[in-house]
């Protein structure tokens, strides 16, 4: 007998209401043209002096024909206690142009670094100028031995080879592998909104590597699941972090969290930022207040405009048109976008957090994920799918 594989459970399968309307995936795929892909690295028994619960996410916005072509592209730090390389060109130039990675806080280098040698293997009129790749990252050292070096280059290489359109994985998967949310088992996650512009539709795709928040803070659609949740929590109650010698539980909060904003809508660089600032307004809809040991990092990128935002070296005198053009949608018009933004935000912790499952890690040290039955029950076992 054979049965037909059911596709990965999400929030709205479990009876959890979302404002907005989702694209085809309910995925940052659903932008055209965008592709994700994952390294996930899994190795080694709980027992064993060096494991691994981490990897990489490539995530390309105009696909890997597209690196090199320029995304109007902004940025925005909730709270600074993370990193996320390349930022500095991006608010100088207003232009992103290679893949983002995405990865543990302890391997931004390896991936750095594979980014930089997959684009001079595929791109080599790129890598004959300057590469300053995008790599975001997130803690992941209660599951994984994050000194241990796991992640490298090769690994940024597989996962941008391996990136795809269509629906994607989430939960324990890519960089998100090895992560925490609000005292859950946390990781990779992903939603979309459709926006119609006039006679022209939109689609505004966010993905989240989710590593955030204290238990007693989540709440989903705005039903407060942590502090009602009978689901152990070793990640704040147990005293496993250890400095100075000393065991001591870890701050409640602490992580970090990178959220990546791709749109098709024609967008200036300044208003790219501004919709990368309302990244947090769909955070803070889960309950976040935004921890000082949190680093909380959004990047918001449109692939409208090709050909524009330019900034390669010239070779020859400027011609009787060296101007670039440009459209975008007016100032007056983009709060639908805003909107968007903050619906898919907060659908796509919705959807890590769903999707994780339970995992041990480094010293046995284990992670619980959020129970479907108590969603369930919270929300009446309502289900609701996004359109085909």
């Amino acid at each position: 007998m054979t049965t037909t594989p059911q596709p990965p459970t999400r929030a709205r399968d479990l009876g959890v209401p979302f404002d907005g309307t989702p694209g085809r995936w309910n995925a940052i795929t659903d932008v055209p043209g965008v592709e994700v892909g994952y390294a996930t690295i899994i190795e080694g028994a709980p027992g064993d002096p060096s494991i691994a619960r981490t990897g990489v996410t490539a995530i390309l916005p105009r696909g890997r024909d597209g690196v090199g072509v320029p995304c109007a592209a902004g940025i925005h730090s909730l709270n600074g206690n993370g990193e996320l390389t390349g930022r500095s060109w991006i608010e100088e130039s207003g232009a992103l142009t290679l893949p983002i990675g995405i990865t543990n806080s302890h391997s931004v280098g390896a991936v750095h670094a594979g980014i930089d040698e997959w684009t001079d293997r595929e791109h080599p009129e790129l890598s004959a100028e300057w590469m300053l790749p995008v790599v975001g990252e997130t803690w992941d050292g209660y599951l994984n031995q994050i000194n241990a070096g796991h992640v490298r280059p090769e690994h940024a290489i597989a996962a941008i080879d391996s990136a795809a359109s269509g629906p994607l994985a989430e939960g324990n998967v890519g960089g998100g592998t090895g992560m925490n949310c609000y005292g859950f088992k946390g990781g990779s996650g992903t939603a979309s909104r459709v926006v119609r512009f006039g006679a022209e539709t939109h689609t505004v795709g966010v993905f989240l590597q989710a590593n955030f928040g204290t238990r007693d803070e989540l709440r989903l659609a705005g039903v407060p699941l942590g502090r009602e949740s009978a689901a152990p929590n070793p990640y704040e109650d147990i005293e496993w972090f250890v400095r100075d010698g000393q065991r001591a539980r870890v701050r409640a909060g602490s992580g970090s969290v990178i959220g990546i904003v791709v749109t098709d809508a024609p967008l200036l660089p300044g208003q790219c930022e501004a919709l990368a600032r309302r990244v947090p307004l769909g955070l803070a809809r889960t309950g976040t207040s935004g921890s000082h040991f949190s680093g909380d990092i959004f990047l918001s990128c449109s692939t409208a405009n090709a050909g524009a935002f330019t900034s390669s070296i010239p070779t020859a005198e400027p011609g009787e048109d060296p101007y670039e053009t440009a459209r975008f949608v007016p100032w007056g018009r983009i709060d639908p976008y805003f909107e968007a933004v903050v619906q898919a935000t907060e659908e796509a912790v919705a959807n890590v957090l769903v999707a994780a499952r339970d995992m041990v890690g480094r010293d046995g040290h284990a992670n619980v994920a959020l129970p479907h039955d108590e969603v369930r029950a919270a929300f009446g076992g309502r289900a609701e799918h996004p359109a085909a």
